[in-house]
């Protein structure tokens, strides 16, 4: 693991969602509470089908420039206009901010007073949001920080940073982003998974309280009802070949049916690949979890920072 370390993040795209109606709007589409989001809190979340199915997982933030949604850039677009397809008579404009801004993360012990050197603010808690001139900073899980800053300022940022840190792979953000048990769903993820099988309810991306959005009825039915079966864990594979998301398990006791399936994958610093893994939590429980296939390289449990039940 690089300590401390800073990398830019051109995978992620975002959108900006502006407008009277704008908090409204997204409360009434999203998983998470939109209308308790402060301006200085950032929240997870999931965009889902109709069948409770996710399209997308996001990190949702406010400003005074309105309401910033960061997803994959491959999504991105297709999650916009679908979002734009509802918006009807509602004061909601919905744009692609993605070339405005550039993403940065910060990782390590010092994170945060390295942050607050090159941009002048740092939040002190886990999902605050510090503002600072053309710039905005986010608190993640594990020693993280995220910049957002315009365009204009990003070059003295980067070089404030690069004073301090090493500069790492963009594959490293991804690497820590499934250490902390952040799931992000991609293309080849896409309607695979109800929230809970990704644990999105146990970082703080599911209410529970609020009122109805696309496939909230099945969300509330599995949580309140105890029917699910599947979780996500954390795993290292060792194998010559990367595994990717999309990539099916398979455990003895569902025989040639798959268990489970990867969700985010990347190499670990440690080598092999560290994943992600929708799996059966009885098959989970059994502690004999392999890619591929039945004879494919076995799972190793890794504890997540959050716990997660082992109850079938």
């Amino acid at each position: 693991m690089f300590n401390p370390a800073f990398c830019e993040l051109p995978f992620f795209g975002l959108i900006r969602f502006s407008g009277d109606d704008a908090r409204v709007f997204l409360h009434n589409q999203l998983s998470c509470d939109v209308t308790a989001l402060a301006t200085a809190r950032s929240t997870y979340g999931s965009y889902c089908t109709p069948k409770g199915r996710m399209l997308a997982s996001f990190l949702l933030w406010r400003s005074e420039e309105g309401l910033f949604m960061q997803l994959p850039s491959s999504l991105r677009e297709a999650i916009q206009k679908q979002l734009a397809r509802y918006v009807f008579r509602s004061k909601v404009k919905a744009a692609d901010a993605s070339g405005d801004w550039t993403l940065i993360g910060v990782a390590g012990t010092d994170a945060a007073a390295l942050v607050q050197r090159a941009v002048g603010a740092v939040p002190q808690g886990v999902h605050e949001v510090a503002h600072a001139r053309n710039s905005m900073v986010i608190r993640l899980p594990g020693d993280r920080c995220e910049i957002v800053a315009a365009r204009q300022v990003s070059a003295d940022i980067l070089d404030s940073l690069s004073d301090g840190a090493r500069k790492a792979d963009p594959e490293y953000w991804e690497w820590l982003d499934i250490r902390a048990g952040v799931p992000v769903i991609l293309p080849g993820t896409q309607e695979e998974f109800v929230p809970q099988m990704v644990n999105l309810d146990l970082i703080g991306g599911v209410s529970f309280e609020k009122g109805c959005y696309p496939g909230q009825e099945i969300v509330a039915r599995m949580h309140y009802r105890g029917t699910l079966k599947q979780r996500m864990y954390l795993a290292s594979i060792a194998a010559n070949g990367p595994p990717r998301p999309g990539d099916k398990l398979y455990s003895p006791d569902f025989g040639n049916q798959a268990c489970g399936t990867i969700v985010n994958a990347a190499r670990s610093p440690d080598g092999g690949h560290d994943v992600l893994a929708s799996i059966q939590i009885a098959s989970a429980a059994k502690d004999d979890v392999r890619w591929q296939s039945l004879d494919g390289p076995p799972l190793r449990f890794l504890p997540l920072p959050y716990a997660v039940s082992s109850d079938p």
